[in-house]
């Protein structure tokens, strides 16, 4: 593969300390609770020796999650925990009315369609709120899991908004994918499920040699998976603490706009092909684990990220846009104006390992087959 290469220079936060900084594991059990479920098995993690050549590191790994749990993302992995331990609290409660419980959420599309899936499974009924800009493929296939879907002709923080007003009808159980004051037990149930992706990662690197990653990109919309990804790496004890790259739509840089603030900020969204990282307001409850565990964070563009997922294609993995930010991001990174700069900030050398997170495959994010709208 040729190296790629800008000659601008990326919208890009970097700071020192984050692998200095430590936090609580996520719980053991999750990955137990998962394993226990039909159709589980780890997503695969593929070694692409010609992403390293051009990145001039030492090994790449790309962590698939085209399918999961039958679904082509991640997402799964966060509903399936949270409703699983908020039907057990409701339960605990006395307030376990089965079939009578709504599940309610917001998405951009992968999380809503993993809640209405785990609504299916349970024989609950869901209702999911999608803001404008949702592909209507991706609206059809939440409503063909059996939820009823609402059209919001707004951003997503505004279906989120309404999502949370709907939620207060009687039955209705709120299971949303990021946090505010007030709302903060469910999303972080949701982080913890994500652990199971991480743990995955570490036996199958552990398979390849590799005792810890140099360094670890993930796209961010509100931050949830970036914070599962903190807290898997800064509670470890064993090896080298990675570097931590969070890696964002130039359209919706919210984590991006609030580190360099060193606070939350909201931020008007634009159109992105990145429909699933398309958020203006970092999660209230990953902004701390952002602030302190993330080394570095970078803008992209549609068409970077358009490119990295034909390449990936190319290389065997199927990645929508969002799941192709990652390898984006490190291309912005690693190469172009001011690269060596940035790689000393990332603390990478020549034979460092890369894990690049792809959250979703090219069948989850219709815009994937027509990448510049």
């Amino acid at each position: 593969m040729p190296p790629r290469s800008s000659s601008s220079t990326p919208a890009w936060f970097a700071r020192t300390g984050a692998r200095d900084w430590r936090c609580a594991p996520a719980p053991a059990e999750v990955r137990d609770f998962h394993a226990s479920l039909p159709g589980y098995a780890p997503t695969p993690l593929a070694e692409l020796p010609a992403l390293a050549a051009e990145l001039g590191v030492g090994r790449v790994f790309v962590k698939d999650e085209s399918s999961r749990l039958g679904l082509p993302a991640f997402k799964a992995l966060g509903a399936s925990w949270a409703v699983h331990r908020a039907l057990a609290e409701r339960t605990a409660d006395g307030d376990g009315r089965g079939g009578a419980v709504t599940l309610v959420t917001a998405t951009d599309g992968n999380h809503g369609r993993a809640v209405a899936r785990t609504a299916r499974l349970l024989g609950l009924r869901a209702r999911v709120l999608v803001p404008r800009g949702v592909h209507p493929q991706a609206v059809a296939a939440i409503a063909a899991e059996g939820a009823e879907v609402t059209e919001v002709a707004g951003s997503y923080d505004d279906a989120v908004r309404l999502a949370s007003e709907t939620a207060a009808a009687p039955g209705a159980l709120l299971v949303q994918d990021t946090a505010w004051p007030g709302y903060e037990r469910i999303p972080g149930w949701i982080v913890e499920g994500y652990s199971t992706l991480l743990a995955e990662t570490d036996a199958q690197l552990a398979a390849a040699g590799v005792t810890s990653p140099g360094l670890v990109a993930v796209p961010v919309g509100v931050g949830s998976l970036a914070q599962a990804v903190v807290t898997h790496y800064r509670s470890r004890t064993a090896g080298p603490p990675p570097a931590l790259l969070a890696v964002e739509p130039g359209a919706a840089a919210c984590v991006l706009a609030s580190l360099v603030r060193g606070e939350p900020v909201a931020v008007a969204t634009g159109e992105t092909i990145m429909a699933g990282l398309n958020c203006g307001t970092p999660s209230s409850a990953a902004w701390p684990y952002l602030k302190d565990g993330l080394d570095a964070a970078v803008a992209v563009t549609d068409a970077d990220a358009a490119c990295a997922a034909r390449d990936l294609a190319a290389l065997g993995v199927s990645s929508g846009p969002c799941g192709a930010a990652s390898l984006a991001g490190v291309r912005a990174a690693l190469t172009g104006d001011g690269n060596g700069e940035r790689r000393a900030a990332l603390g990478l050398g020549p034979d460092a390992a890369l894990v690049l997170l792809s959250t979703e495959g090219a069948a989850a994010n219709p815009h994937a087959g027509h990448p510049l709208p």
